[in-house]
């Protein structure tokens, strides 16, 4: 399969990426649901998430040799560290219209989620919400800024920091702490319930 997401491709990738994207949320929420039978709809959401987040399906087209397919242009508009989760994306959405819901969800558990993923490390995995806020953000095509608001010089060794995360100029959330990138990390964990409450 020839991904491109040059301009004359790029609209109908797109509309693939949008299916494929559906397709697979719904093959991985059935997988989680029957595996996990006892866990509640916050660690299926959480699992899910890291499942189907933008670093994960980067990983995911590299070991399946999708990178190698993929004709990229250098237009500005183009995200570029989310090219190839795109195209796993539209793989996912290609071979649904080919084969149909049960032979892509075959495919996917079979020959993508049971032996490319390690469900354990992913378990045992911290969540990292600077890069959930980060891939969100470049999957919707938005800015994303961690800001320095103030130091805060407390009579000690160390000072502390407030950071502040702006998305496309409004401000979703504030973090404090002795260390710059744990206060991204609180900052992107309140923007993340944010936007989660907002989306829910």
């Amino acid at each position: 399969m020839a991904t491109s997401v040059t301009k004359g491709f790029r609209h109908s990738n797109e509309r693939l990426e949008y299916l494929g994207d559906a397709v697979l949320g719904s093959i991985v929420a059935d997988f989680l649901f029957k595996k996990f039978p006892y866990k509640d709809e916050g660690f299926l959401t959480e699992m899910r998430s890291r499942i189907v987040s933008r670093s994960n399906l980067n990983s995911l087209s590299r070991k399946l040799g999708i990178d190698r397919l993929v004709e990229a242009s250098r237009d500005n508009n183009v995200t570029h560290s989310s090219i190839l989760g795109d195209a796993f994306e539209a793989f996912v959405g290609a071979v649904y219209l080919d084969k149909g819901y049960r032979f892509a969800q075959a495919i996917m558990i079979n020959q993508v989620i049971q032996t490319h993923l390690d469900i354990d490390e992913l378990l045992a995995t911290e969540i990292n919400f600077k890069s959930k806020v980060i891939e969100w953000a470049q999957k919707d095509r938005k800015s994303a800024e961690f800001n320095l608001v103030e130091e805060l010089d407390n009579g000690k060794k160390n000072k502390l920091y407030e950071v502040c995360l702006v998305v496309d100029g409004k401000e979703l959330g504030r973090g404090r702490d002795f260390s710059i990138k744990k206060a991204e990390q609180q900052a992107a964990r309140k923007a993340w319930e944010k936007l989660f409450e907002e989306e829910s």
